[in-house]
């Protein structure tokens, strides 16, 4: 055969194949789509108890590309069985069910695991209360004028939609807002924000001595002679450079509906199982791809290393991290099979969220207590070697030189800022030269960028309360 026909015949097998994978993960569109509406929409009516029909409202509007599809998009919202079914077109059904205390899950045939809500009252806690029971009005007129900006809506899209702001200075809420629809103890989607929790978890075990974050991390389906994903580090899973074929999770677009992370996610009972059957598409450590299926393992970690059950992890997260840090109301959502779906799938009250990142600004200790490793709050925000974006050990962060980094402080940032961020504008920013937690949360595209105006919110909440402002000189 001549070199010239095996060239041709590569390239038609390469080309056919690539042909045969686009069609299989088109097939699957309509299934992811559904999946993750259906998701949001069971979440955010049972337990956040807001409207289904704004809530799909609003997603689809932050969402690039799907009023391609919204037109064709059926969801019904059954209150009594407490459960919601999408479909697109009548195809892809897909059918999410809440479970008291546990949020919801995306059912796909499986029976879901049997979960026990750990019986534990809640601990006092050990962080001082930071607010009153009632809501905080802003301590100087620059604050207000500051909220009034980040609740205002543009004359035209993209729309801000935004929810709840929580301002905390020296410990303390400073300012706080909340849309309509929205309280103090309303528990609120973090979505990504979610993995900066799941970090804090891991760091706790860290702490422990039960995971070391650069050794081989304890998975059971990488442990066969010879497999190169057991040298992957918890590090690594943590600073997303695995280098797992996932695809990309940075993008809430329809065109993420093809990206196989969300086949995962939506289509999967057993995500932890699913992601941990892919294999590599860079060598571990040199290249930095943001998918949720590195944090998801992180949570199935979590699982098997606190005992196995999903009331473990609970209990953990519970005794460990929340009940200290007085983080009430808090819903951690579960997959099928019982894991964590710690990608994106916690619900909190905006101050919960704040309380979260307070414990980054005392370096892992509240009351006296280390709840995490000494160093890990510098680890956290180091920055990853190729996280164009800003991206740090489960943290988005300003250190470093990264375009993401540069953008934002040249937008108002400070540059020692990193943060929580969840899809679609939820942001828990820690300022440690400012003592200053900026928690925002609202339904707004990713994309152009700052369409959430976060960015003039955070400049304005320093230059109304920093260091150099006049509250900080006394004035």
């Amino acid at each position: 055969m001549s070199k010239r026909r095996l060239f041709l015949i590569l390239v038609s097998t390469t080309a056919l194949g690539a042909l045969a994978l686009a069609a299989a993960r088109a097939r699957d569109v309509p299934t992811v789509a559904t999946g993750f509406v259906a998701n949001v929409l069971c979440s955010e009516t049972f337990v956040s108890g807001f409207d289904p029909e704004r809530v799909f409202a609003e997603t689809m509007q932050a969402m690039p590309g799907t009023g391609l599809i919204t037109w064709a998009m059926d969801y019904k919202v059954d209150r009594v069985r407490k459960d919601v079914a999408v479909t697109l077109l009548g195809l892809g059904r897909s059918h999410a069910v809440y479970r008291e205390g546990l949020g919801c899950y995306v059912d796909r045939g499986r029976a879901a695991a049997d979960i026990a809500l750990p019986t534990d009252q809640p601990r006092p806690a050990l962080l001082p209360d930071i607010a009153g029971p009632s809501v905080v009005t802003p301590v100087n007129a620059q604050l207000t004028a500051a909220l009034d900006r980040a609740f205002a809506e543009p004359a035209e899209a993209p729309y801000h939609h935004t929810k709840a702001v929580v301002v905390v200075k020296d410990g303390h809420i400073v300012a706080e807002r909340y849309a309509d629809n929205v309280g103090i103890d309303t528990p609120i989607y973090g979505f990504s924000a979610t993995k900066s929790v799941i970090s804090a978890l891991i760091g706790v075990l860290v702490r422990k001595g039960t995971l070391a974050p650069y050794s081989p991390a304890p998975v059971a389906a990488w442990q066969a002679q010879g497999d190169p994903r057991g040298a992957i580090t918890v590090d690594q899973l943590l600073r997303h450079t695995a280098g797992l074929a996932l695809g990309s999770s940075l993008s809430a677009s329809l065109g993420a509906a093809l990206e196989p992370v969300n086949r995962m996610k939506y289509m999967e009972a057993d995500k932890a199982a699913y992601a941990e059957s892919i294999g590599l598409e860079t060598t571990p450590g040199t290249a930095w791809n943001y998918h949720d299926g590195n944090t998801i393992i992180l949570s199935q970690l979590i699982r098997d290393a606190v005992g196995g059950k999903p009331a473990d992890v609970l209990r953990f997260a519970r005794t460990e991290l929340f009940d200290p840090l007085g983080m009430r109301n808090v819903t951690i959502e579960f997959d099928a099979s019982g894991t964590p779906e710690g990608s994106t799938q916690m619900l909190a009250p905006a101050r919960s969220w704040a309380r979260f990142g307070v414990l980054y600004l005392n370096d892992g200790v509240v009351g006296g207590k280390r709840i995490l490793p000494e160093g890990w709050v510098n680890y956290s925000a180091s920055p990853t070697p190729g996280g164009w974006i800003g991206y740090g050990a489960g943290f988005w962060t300003n250190l470093g030189d990264s375009l993401g980094a540069s953008y934002r402080i040249e937008h108002g940032w400070p540059r020692d800022a990193f943060f929580a961020k969840g899809s679609m504008g939820q942001y828990v920013a820690v300022i440690p030269s400012e003592h200053l937690v900026i928690a925002r949360f609202g339904r707004s595209p990713n994309w152009p960028l700052d369409a959430d105006g976060v960015s003039r919110l955070v400049s304005d909440v320093v230059a109304a309360i920093g260091s150099k402002s006049q509250l900080a000189r006394g004035n």
